[in-house]
């Protein structure tokens, strides 16, 4: 076995460590907090009379719109269903109704809200000044392509060089777990790091625990350097900022000392695949009517989506540190939809939270594929129903209760839509099957369903005009202003392009619903979803996998449309917008990955996005930085190790110190240590060796020497 000569690992840790690509610490304390506590109120300072006034008008605009069309809909439908007696199964089916229609109603209050603001040209700016703190740029990073985020970096860097220089420093937070992915990092931003900017710093650190997720990754950077920074931006691996965005971000968060977090609409861009696309066109075109009635009844107590957006660090430091939730998982332990629960712990601490629509060049990356969307929904959805156990909590304001049973509704609206479609087929069923008993109760009339057809059929289209009016309301904005209509391609273009959409969503709405359901019977049933790393690429899958993933929702959909069809022809009508999603489910999935299997909608115009037409510099830039950037060769990381004595030299100066290392006993460690002690060629020892063990190799300097030895 290797004698551990501590000795020598310690004179080795002393030698690279100027070479650590990390500056001094400067630690910030960050105590835990409990799911409940005492909240304290917003510093009246940062809100003026205006501000106050403003937001408690579009609150009251937004609930007197909710309260008014829910109970509109609710009295119409107990009206269709109550034309002679109501039955049990239509009592059931009533309030599964008002459960959905109040959730639609809500939407399109804020939908309606952000269109009539949209209409108004923007009076009032919010105040900058110029900061006197530096702000750390945070891209937290888990087993992503190390290229994409390097060329992210070099283009972002560059434009604040050139725009505000000794402002601003990147921190490459990384907690990959893969061995291959963390040696390319390293080689990938080796030269970056080591080409050393005074006026735009780039720092790399990896985690070799990566201990509470993306929350314990932010949090583990404000416990250690978090004193140096009084503000953050918090990006995503796929996220960019133009350098003119972030300089405004810091100027706002300066001019507001009471709010501690700033969000941006990110947009969505670089869609190459035919359900990145319909994302992408919503997102850009009803994207910001959704936005600008958000922002308007939030005030200060709106929301944090993970990225793109600025923190003050102090006031994360003191509100941040998310509680265990007692019990396993998937409702117990660390809290995976951090965001949500940080954005509600500043509120409850008394800082500020504003969601600011008006910063343009933001953008993100949307996933290329409706499988990815399902992957992505499975740890979304485990998070969300965690906030279940936030929403009755002590010391928070009504708008952030609001917030997180939103983020549970956007997911257990799945269970109350699919249970509203089966409670219908059964009450059709009873209908048609059941002898109605006419002497049951002492009553001229016998109790069964019986529905007030007209009133039901103007109840469907009022339901309908509610579901599709916000995308009405953003193709209608976009159409007014003319050089935003343009970059849509034009009038022509615009309207083809909402109407495909809005046929695509519809076709698709369906396979989601069924997939969430699943989703979250599983989570009740205790499955915890794990963590893995969201996809890059274009998400082309063959017919195989896809068949394997809906075959039961192609099954489920010809079920429920040969039971309507068997019950009735207007019934098989009427569930035709659910059915033949489902039943088709298989090649449109299919057709929703893969660049190439769409391309003819991009040639022709179709979902056509202002970004793509007329690019911002930054976009150009970031395309540019990827074309220059050569694809590593494909190589085993104790090779890639071996044969570049930099990158060697390096690797050894990222490892942390002695005092930072594993317990003693670590299975991995001692049966690597065993291999590598045996192994008589480097290859043999590749060969030989599992991730994890691979990993405990890579991690101990004395171990590398020997690595390095053999490698000769």
């Amino acid at each position: 076995m290797i004698q551990q000569d501590n000795a020598l690992s310690a004179a080795m840790t002393e030698k690279n460590h100027r070479k650590r690509a990390l500056p001094d610490e400067s630690p910030l304390v960050m105590n835990r907090h409990e799911v409940s506590e005492a909240g304290h109120r917003l510093n009246s300072s940062q809100q003026t009379m205006w501000f106050r006034l403003r937001t408690f008008v579009a609150q009251l605009f937004v609930f007197m719109v909710t309260a008014g069309l829910s109970t509109y809909g609710i009295r119409e439908m107990y009206l269709v269903l109550n034309t002679n007696n109501i039955t049990n199964l239509q009592i059931v089916f009533l309030v599964l109704f008002s459960i959905n229609f109040l959730w639609v109603a809500f939407a399109f209050s804020q939908a309606l809200l952000g269109f009539l603001l949209h209409l108004k040209p923007r009076l009032v700016k919010e105040s900058e000044i110029d900061p006197s703190f530096k702000t750390a740029i945070l891209l937290p990073i888990y087993n992503e392509d190390p290229l994409r985020i390097r060329a992210t970096i070099e283009a972002m860097s560059a434009d604040l060089i050139a725009t505000a220089p000794g402002k601003y420093a990147f921190f490459i937070l990384s907690d990959t777990n893969r061995a291959n992915a963390w040696i390319a990092e390293e080689a990938t931003f080796l030269a970056l790091i080591n080409k050393y900017q005074p006026e735009c710093p780039v720092y790399y650190r990896r985690r070799h625990q990566n201990s509470e997720r993306k929350a314990g990754n932010i949090g583990d950077w404000v416990q250690r350097w978090g004193g140096d920074y009084e503000a953050m931006i918090v990006l995503d691996a796929d996220s960019i900022m133009s350098a003119k965005s972030m300089v405004t971000l810091s100027r706002r968060l300066a001019a507001a000392p009471g709010v501690g977090l700033i969000q941006t609409l990110p947009t969505l861009v670089f869609a190459n695949t035919l359900y990145s696309r319909l994302q992408q066109f919503a997102n850009q075109c009803f994207g910001p009517i959704y936005a600008a009635g958000l922002s308007a009844w939030h005030g200060l107590s709106s929301n944090f989506w993970g990225h793109n957006a600025i923190i003050r660090t102090r006031a994360f430091a003191e509100s941040c540190h998310l509680p265990i939730l007692p019990g396993k998982a998937p409702f117990g332990g660390h809290v995976l939809s951090h965001d949500f629960i940080e954005a509600a712990l500043l509120r409850r601490a008394g800082w500020g939270v504003r969601f600011d629509t008006d910063i343009e060049a933001s953008f993100e990356e949307a996933p290329p594929s409706l499988l990815d969307v399902m992957i992505r929904d499975r740890r979304w959805c485990q998070g969300n129903l965690q906030h279940s156990a936030f929403m009755f909590a002590r010391g928070f304001s009504l708008p952030t209760r609001l917030h997180l049973l939103s983020g549970v509704m956007s997911y257990l609206s799945a269970i109350f839509w699919l249970a509203l479609i089966m409670v219908g087929l059964a009450i059709a069923v009873q209908a048609a099957f059941i002898r109605p008993e006419y002497f049951a109760n002492p009553s001229l009339f016998p109790t069964w369903p019986v529905f007030d057809s007209e009133r039901a059929l103007s109840l469907f289209v009022v339901s309908m005009a509610i579901v599709l009016a916000p995308k009405a309301f953003g193709w209608f904005a976009a159409m007014i202003n003319i050089p935003r209509c343009l970059r849509f391609g034009g009038p022509i273009l615009l309207t083809l392009s909402t109407l495909f959409e809005m046929v695509m969503s519809a076709l698709y709405a369906p396979i989601l619903m069924v997939s969430q359901f699943g989703v979250v019977l599983s989570i009740f049933r205790g499955k915890d979803s794990g963590w893995m790393p969201q996809s890059r690429d274009d998400g082309a899958l063959s017919w195989i996998p896809v068949m394997r993933a809906h075959l039961g929702h192609t099954v489920f959909g010809v079920v429920l449309a040969l039971t309507a069809m068997l019950l009735s022809k207007e019934l098989f009508y009427w569930l035709l917008p659910i059915t033949i999603g489902l039943m088709l489910s298989i090649p449109l999935s299919w057709l929703s990955g893969g660049a190439r299997r769409t391309k003819w909608i991009k040639t022709i115009g179709l979902l056509r996005a202002p970004e793509e037409k007329k690019p911002v510099h930054i976009l150009v830039e970031l395309k540019a930085n990827l074309a220059k950037m050569t694809h590593l060769q494909h190589m085993h990381p104790f090779s890639r190790l071996v044969n570049n004595p930099q990158l060697f030299t390096w690797h050894l100066a990222q490892l942390p110190d002695l005092d930072e290392q594993k317990p003693l006993f670590y299975a991995p460690r001692i049966i690597a240590e065993w291999k590598l002690e045996h192994a008589e060629s480097l290859s043999q020892l590749e060969s030989w060796l599992e991730p994890a063990e691979v990993i405990a190799l890579l991690s101990k300097a004395d171990y590398l020497q020997k690595l390095q030895t053999i490698g000769k």
